[in-house]
């Protein structure tokens, strides 16, 4: 595994055939942080929500709460909780799923759905929490907004590219960047003060490497800026590369500084910083292992480590992502084969991870996991079962019990608690 300063800066036939493993569902191995997403196209044109009230999608199944330790003040009362699905999938959503959490018990209560937004595989929200954003996964592939107050679709633009599949808000609020799995490319867009999106100002293709084994080309699977926002990193999964960029923040361009490759064939999927932002843990798809990475600010230069076990076993497992509880003692691995979470200890300051075990999740292929902001409850989107599943976090070791019975909801590929 190497990095190297910078070099010269699609495909779906690899990602349908492997997408059969996922039965009816479609696509497994890439989404919510990527996944083959459903055939169809995405409007442009705005579009209004769909009933404020209760309804009976994302579903009204909710967990039952557990016993629990007295919470602090900054566990109480509901909290919004949004679900991303594929409406282009057999059993799948109308739309975004909208939901509340109990911040002490974990206990989901729906809300209704946002319509007119069309195969919402993954979701972001702007740092000043009014503006929700969502990929359509598509060959034709965009990037929608949605202005929370009145769930309004403000409207929709092209990714540039097939089936994007990650999206993350740039620190500074102005800036969209996507990832477009199926044709290898990062794209910018802008943000303009009501949350919409502006024209495209950036696409780039991951034009080398050359592929990894048994892949058809470049398939960008991520792309988020560093803790300090001074870069932008791109995880590729076809090339078993992560590009490091400089955005440009008065034009909203892409500049390549470095590159890091991982082992051939790892297929990195998701990478996820520790707070202190000095290292980073990267989720290798293909050969189902982690790595610990070494993370340069000043110059944006990513270090791979060695490989290390999910605690899987030898088996079919195809890890999903990777989180860091907020003061950076724990982390936690998706594991879709094995439908479980790994457990780690994150030791010397970021620089180790030490495998402790692996629980069930409560379902079948947890396509994306995410922590509650105060790192008390995790939450677990359950493709297969069409369910999210949640659990509460041990604050002294890291433990995870579930929050009662999973919460239904349709072909649930993401799961975004605020």
């Amino acid at each position: 595994m190497t990095s190297e300063a910078v070099g010269d800066r699609g495909g779906w036939s690899r990602r349908r055939a492997l997408g059969l493993l996922a039965g009816a569902v479609p696509a497994a191995l890439a989404g919510c942080a990527g996944s083959d997403g459903p055939a169809g196209s995405t409007s442009s044109s705005p579009a209004t929500n769909a009933p404020t009230g209760p309804s009976t999608e994302p579903g009204t199944g909710a967990g039952t709460e557990s016993a629990a330790a007295t919470p602090s003040p900054a566990r109480t009362g509901p909290r919004p909780l949004y679900i991303g699905t594929y409406t282009s999938a057999e059993g799948g959503g109308t739309g975004i799923g909208v939901a509340t959490y109990d911040a002490r018990s974990g206990r989901v209560t729906g809300e209704g759905t946002i319509t007119g937004v069309g195969d919402p595989s993954y979701l972001a929200v702007h740092p000043d929490g009014r503006t929700l954003y969502a990929v359509n996964e598509r060959p034709e592939g965009g990037v929608t907004a949605v202005r929370l107050s009145d769930r309004t679709v403000l409207g929709t633009r092209g990714s540039g590219g097939e089936a994007p599949c990650h999206l993350s808000v740039h620190p500074s609020g102005r800036w969209l960047l996507s990832a477009n799995y199926g044709s290898g490319s990062v794209a910018v867009h802008p943000v303009e003060e009501s949350g919409a999106l502006g024209e495209r100002t950036d696409l780039v293709v991951h034009r080398s490497p050359a592929p990894g084994p048994g892949q058809d080309g470049p398939h960008a699977h991520q792309i988020v800026t560093s803790p300090d926002g001074g870069h932008v990193l791109a995880v590729d999964l076809g090339n078993d590369t992560v590009y490091t960029y400089r955005l440009d923040e008065s034009r909203g361009t892409l500049t390549e500084v470095s590159r890091a490759r991982v082992r051939a064939g790892a297929g990195p999927r998701h990478l996820t910083f520790h707070p202190e932002g000095r290292y980073a843990y990267l989720a290798n798809e293909v050969d189902n292992t982690v790595v610990v990475c070494a993370y340069e600010p000043d110059r944006g230069r990513l270090t791979p480590g060695p490989p290390q076990s999910t605690g899987t076993g030898s088996g079919t497992n195809y890890p999903a992502q990777l989180v860091v509880t907020p003061n950076g003692s724990y982390a936690y691995l998706a594991n879709r084969g094995h439908d479980s979470l790994t457990r780690y200890a994150v030791e010397a300051d970021g620089a180790r991870l030490r495998l402790l075990d692996t629980v069930p999740v409560g379902g079948d292929f947890p396509r994306q996991i995410a922590l509650s902001p105060d790192g008390s409850l995790l939450f677990a989107a359950l493709q297969r079962s069409s369910a999210v599943s949640v659990f509460e976090v041990d604050a002294d070791s890291g433990g995870l019990r579930r929050a009662g019975a999973p919460f239904a909801s349709p072909v649930a590929v993401c799961a975004l608690p605020l």
